[in-house]
C-alpha cells in the first residue's frame, strides 16, 4: 500500500519527466522547421526572429480562451449559478472541503442533466469554478461527492487549467511553424538559387519536412499524456484532502458505469470533466487488447480502471 505523500511524489516525479521531455521536443521541432524556414525566406539558417512572431501568434490565439475559459465553458454547457438553499449539500461539501484545502470557495454552478459528471475551470483559484450535473448530485453519496468535489478542487490548486494552457500554446506554435513550412514546400519558392544550395541544406530541408508531418501529432499525444498525468494526481491529491480513497473509488465506478451520455459537453469541453462525458470507454473495455492500448493514446483521461487502481493502493 502506498500511502499519499509517495503517490504525490511518484506522480509529480512523472509529470516534470513527461513536461520536460515535452519541452525538449518542442524546442527542437521548433529550431528544426525554423531552420528550414529561414532557408526557403533566404536568410543563414540559425535565425529565430520567426518563433517570436509564431509565439505571439499562437499566444493571442490561446489568450481569450484562456482568460475567459470559465465564462465560456459554461456557456456552451448552459450551467447555471448554484443557489445554497437548492443545492444545500452541493454548497455545504464544497464550502467544506474548500477549508481543508485552504482554497477560496470557487463559484458553484450546476449542469441540470441525469448524466454524473463534474469539471473545474478558471485561470486560478482566485477565479474558479466548479460545475456538477444534476444527476452526480442525484447519484452519489455525500461521501462520494465529496470525493469528486476533492478531485476538482486539486485541479484548481495545483493550476492545472494554466499549465494546460501553456502547453496549447507550445503544441499551437509547433503546429503554426509546421503549416507554414509544409505551405512554403508545397506552393513557396526559395529566395536563393537552388545551385547554391548545399549538401546539409537539403538535409535540413528533409529534417523539415518530417518535423512539419509529425511534429503537430507527437506535440497533441505529448498533450493528452500530460492531461492523463493530471488527473492522476487530481485523484492523489482528492484523497489528501478527504483522506477517504473509497469515496472517490466509489464516485468513478458510479460515474464510469452510468452509461448516459453528457448532452451538454462537446469536444471542446470534454477534457475537463472528471470522466470522459461521451462514456467511450465503457467498463467492459480490455487496456489489454493493443488496440485499445494504442486508441488510449489519444484520449484526454487515462482509463478509470487504471485510477481506481492507484486508489486502491492508498486505501
Amino acid at each position: 500500500m502506498n500511502n499519499i505523500y509517495e503517490a504525490q511524489a511518484s506522480n509529480r516525479l512523472k509529470s516534470v519527466i513527461i513536461i520536460i521531455g515535452f519541452m525538449l521536443f518542442v524546442g527542437v521541432a521548433v529550431y528544426i522547421l525554423m531552420q528550414a524556414l529561414g532557408i526557403y525566406f533566404g536568410y543563414q539558417p540559425g535565425g529565430l526572429g520567426g518563433v517570436g512572431i509564431a509565439f505571439i501568434i499562437s499566444g493571442l490565439m490561446s489568450f481569450g480562451s484562456y482568460y475567459y475559459s470559465d465564462k465560456i465553458v459554461l456557456g456552451i454547457s448552459g450551467a447555471r449559478l448554484a443557489d445554497r438553499k437548492r443545492d444545500f449539500i452541493f454548497y455545504t461539501v464544497t464550502e467544506n472541503l474548500s477549508i481543508a484545502s485552504g482554497l477560496p470557495k470557487p463559484k458553484l454552478y450546476i449542469i441540470d442533466d441525469t448524466a454524473p459528471n463534474a469539471f473545474a475551470t478558471g485561470r486560478d483559484p482566485d477565479h474558479a469554478v466548479v460545475c456538477v450535473t444534476t444527476g452526480l448530485l442525484q447519484k452519489l453519496t455525500r461521501t462520494e461527492l465529496e470525493g469528486v468535489i476533492a478531485h476538482e478542487l486539486t485541479h484548481i490548486r495545483n493550476y492545472d487549467i494554466r499549465l494546460m494552457s501553456v502547453v496549447a500554446v507550445l503544441v499551437g506554435t509547433v503546429a503554426l511553424l509546421a503549416d507554414w513550412f509544409l505551405r512554403m514546400s508545397f506552393w513557396g519558392r526559395r529566395s536563393k538559387d537552388d545551385r547554391g544550395s548545399s549538401q546539409a541544406q537539403a538535409v535540413i530541408i528533409a529534417l523539415g519536412l518530417i518535423f512539419a508531418i509529425l511534429s503537430p501529432i507527437i506535440g497533441t499525444l505529448i498533450q493528452l499524456a500530460i492531461s492523463r498525468r493530471r488527473e492522476f494526481g487530481a485523484d492523489i491529491g482528492a484523497v489528501s484532502i478527504t483522506r477517504q480513497p473509497d469515496g472517490l473509488i466509489k464516485a468513478l465506478q458510479k460515474i464510469a458505469h452510468d452509461r448516459e451520455p453528457l448532452e451538454a459537453a462537446n469536444k471542446a469541453t470534454a477534457h475537463l470533466y472528471i470522466v470522459n462525458p461521451f462514456k467511450a470507454e465503457g467498463p467492459e473495455r480490455s487496456r489489454r487488447n493493443p488496440i485499445n492500448t494504442f486508441s488510449n493514446l489519444f484520449n484526454t483521461h487515462p482509463p478509470v480502471e487504471d485510477r481506481i487502481k492507484e486508489l486502491q493502493k492508498m486505501a
